[in-house]
């Protein structure tokens, strides 16, 4: 079994995890790294089954692979967008002396609507996903990229980016496609909110079609976090409202509460 592959970089005493989201590989963080890497050590994962962790077995499963990349890393804000963001949230719950405190970036503890939580994709869109991944792989990603770009104020360049960062020598797994996409579907920490005992900053894009900002705003009142919403941001701020995303992070980075 080949090991998680984790890139370290920067500098600085403050250490800073970042986990991405599905079908993506760390350096769809480029942006942000960027802008950080003066600041602090950025751990940046590729997670099993994406990136250069292709060979990583590891399961996608929260609990699972929350372990594995704590054992892995030093203390740390753990920040997670997108599915990367159910690994930070079940790891600060998890590992509390291990994670210092959680940045959930377009990120939710349920992606799917159900009773009670209407700000979500419906899991048939998932469940379509999935289904089409097996006999049409690059037209199921360019369809889920496209979703993720949709209603930024600067789509085109995030699709771009989004695109280039997909389509590399570094494809993701078809197996682990399929899992991350059931982890959407069924993972749900809702009720494990009011466990968090760390800071926590929850920063949405307000034309997110993926995760509501909605959905993270109900989540930061659960746990005493601070919510900051990103105007013209969509399912990925982080590539065209870079200097939006550091400065929502920057309280929490300082090691104050946000």
């Amino acid at each position: 079994m080949s090991e998680l592959f984790i890139q370290t970089q920067g500098r600085g005493d403050k250490q800073l995890v970042l986990l991405h989201g599905w079908a993506m590989h760390g350096g769809v963080f480029a942006p942000l790294v960027e802008a950080l890497r003066d600041h602090c050590t950025l751990h940046v994962v590729d997670l099993p089954g994406h990136g250069r962790s292709r060979d990583c077995n590891v399961s996608l499963q929260p609990a699972e692979n929350a372990k594995a990349i704590a054992a892995r890393v030093p203390p740390a804000i753990w920040l997670g967008w997108s599915l990367g963001g159910l690994y930070a949230l079940q790891a600060a719950l998890d590992f509390p002396q291990r994670v210092q405190g959680l940045a959930m970036l377009c990120a939710s503890p349920r992606f799917v609507r159900g009773e009670g939580w209407p700000h979500a994709v419906s899991p048939e869109i998932l469940q379509d996903f999935g289904r089409d991944l097996g006999t049409d792989y690059e037209g199921t990603l360019e369809r889920f990229l496209a979703l993720e770009a949709l209603g930024s104020d600067c789509a085109q360049a995030d699709l771009r980016k989004l695109r280039a960062d997909t389509f590399n020598e570094f494809r993701p797994q078809v197996r682990a496609l399929t899992e991350g996409l059931d982890v959407m579907e069924h993972a749900d920490l809702r009720a494990r909110l009011p466990e968090l005992t760390q800071s926590s900053a929850w920063i949405a894009g307000r034309r997110d079609r993926l995760v509501p900002w909605q959905a993270m705003q109900w989540s930061a009142a659960q746990c005493d976090g601070v919510f900051t919403c990103i105007a013209g941001g969509g399912h990925a701020p982080f590539i065209g409202h870079t200097a939006a995303v550091v400065a929502a992070l920057a309280p929490l980075l300082a090691g104050g509460s946000p």
